[in-house]
């Protein structure tokens, strides 16, 4: 798992420890009505937004009980991962502090506000099976939505793409339109150097070579290994979404990850995420 440290940013990173799933229970008063098992990504959006009741039945505007703060505050506090020991709880209180406040209450919407997924999975590449990250991101067609690749990244690219910016010698003289640009066949000569004749700020587009090299025949999919969610919906403050597959009542999809940032320093989080600061 790749982790987000970013120094200058003013976060407090990582997982949040909580209390055991049966001081939950009994805050709710009755365990046989808490199904802890949040089983779908959905079913997370229902629960932050308190939008169904403890065995799972959906609760609708017109019902009482519908986004109660009270409701809400008992399901996020148990949509953590509480495993995970990284956070403090002061963090988790704020955080859900602020998306239950009774006057500015914070909903996730499944269909607007950033959000996307990040999905591991194995291709074999030219003989050998390699790591591909897909970004997924929900994108409007007609009157539904639909999940499309928006990022792609894997070593097996960033290898073969990769420049080298400190060497120095060989250039394009700034005369050479007046040749009509007949100097360019010097640029093709040596193949692992044609990089250097390139804009400096170059950025390698995966996600072209990506669909280049599977309709050439030299990718082909295999499996998916691991998938999980970023949020960016919250007004400075980013979590992530991981599922997991364990005994006991804290299993399914859960809160993982969860980091205090202004929104102005979301743009180098994403960057991060993405491998773009590579």
């Amino acid at each position: 798992m790749r982790y987000i440290t970013i120094p200058f940013l003013y976060l407090t990173t990582f997982f949040i420890s909580i209390h055991s799933q049966a001081q939950i229970v009994s805050d709710m008063d009755d365990e046989s009505k808490l199904y802890a098992e949040t089983k779908q990504v959905n079913q997370f959006f229902r629960r932050f937004n308190g939008e169904e009741d403890e065995r799972g039945e959906r609760y609708y505007s017109r019902d009482k009980e519908f986004r109660s703060p009270k409701l809400r505050k008992n399901y996020i506090t148990i949509l953590f991962d509480a495993d995970n020991r990284g956070i403090h709880d002061e963090l988790k209180k704020e955080f859900i502090e602020y998306v239950t406040n009774r006057n500015n209450p914070v909903i996730l919407d499944f269909h607007e506000g950033e959000w996307f997924s990040e999905v591991t999975t194995t291709f074999n590449y030219k003989g050998k099976d390699r790591t591909f990250i897909l970004f997924m991101k929900l994108e409007q067609e007609r009157l539904g939505y639909k999940w499309v690749i928006s990022k792609v990244y894997s070593d097996a690219f960033r290898d073969y793409l990769k420049r080298d910016t400190t060497q120095h010698g060989k250039f394009l003289h700034p005369l050479s339109h007046e040749l009509d640009f007949m100097n360019l066949r010097k640029v093709f000569q040596d193949e692992s150097t044609v990089d250097r004749f390139v804009v400096r700020d170059y950025k390698p587009d995966y996600l072209s070579l990506f669909l280049y090299e599977i309709k050439m025949g030299n990718l082909k999919f295999k499996t998916i290994r691991h998938v999980k969610f970023h949020f960016f919906q919250i007004d400075n403050w980013y979590f992530e979404l991981s599922e997991f597959n364990r005994p006991g009542y804290n299993t399914g999809w859960l809160i993982s990850n969860l980091v205090k940032v202004a929104d102005k320093d979301k743009d180098l989080l994403r960057k991060y995420i993405y491998y773009e600061d590579k």
